[in-house]
């Protein structure tokens, strides 16, 4: 009876201690491939879930029916899939699957490469006059094993990267977390850049 009680309270003090609310910046001012991000990516852990949230202020006046525009015609570019669109309440969805790490990528000291793999995911805009918000929700991982796919969500990713005992496990998912953080990081500077009229297809200079 004794092992019973000191077992639930043990269990209550550890469901106490987690985290239920999380936000985690991850510095996105770094260079990637030829590309310099400056802004950053915030991964926000609420309950079960686990998604990406940022507002955008954009440094001209740009309207909500002109953000909503670009948006669309920078997605499509994009091969991205719009699934909701409602101008008059400013908000968009999208969805995708994008195979990543397709080329082999050696990463560390000891050349060790990143797994190829397939990732889901849907992105809301609600847009304003000079700003909008994007959430990046419903991220879906499937690595492929010798069984076939294994499906795994953010929200699982980020258990075994931050609560997990084996270093090795730990390793390697954020190693996959980064990798698809790099690509919606540069998806993201990108979006703002094309709405902004700064990507150099809408260069006017020559």
């Amino acid at each position: 009876m004794k092992r019973l009680i000191t077992t639930l309270i043990v269990s209550i003090i550890s469901l106490n201690a987690y985290p239920k609310n999380q936000i985690i910046s991850i510095d996105k001012k770094k260079q990637f491939g030829n590309e310099i991000i400056d802004d950053s990516l915030k991964l926000i852990v609420d309950g079960n879930q686990a998604f990406y949230q940022k507002t955008v202020k954009l440094d001209s006046n740009i309207t909500l029916p002109t953000i909503y525009i670009r948006a669309i015609q920078f997605m499509a570019s994009k091969n991205i899939i719009q699934t909701y669109g409602y101008q008059e309440e400013g908000r968009l969805i999208f969805s995708t699957i994008q195979d990543l790490n397709v080329n082999k990528v050696y990463v560390g000291d000891d050349n060790e490469t990143l797994q190829t793999y397939s990732v889901q995911f849907a992105i809301t805009l609600y847009i304003k006059n000079k700003r909008y918000r994007y959430t990046i929700h419903n991220v879906t991982f499937f690595v492929p094993t010798e069984f076939g796919n294994k499906r795994e969500t953010l929200y699982e990713l980020y258990l075994k990267a931050y609560n997990t005992d084996s270093r090795r496990i730990a390793k390697e998912t954020r190693k996959m977390i980064e990798s698809f953080e790099r690509y919606a990081s540069m998806l993201t500077d990108e979006l703002k850049n094309e709405i902004e009229h700064k990507s150099p297809v809408n260069k006017t200079d020559f």
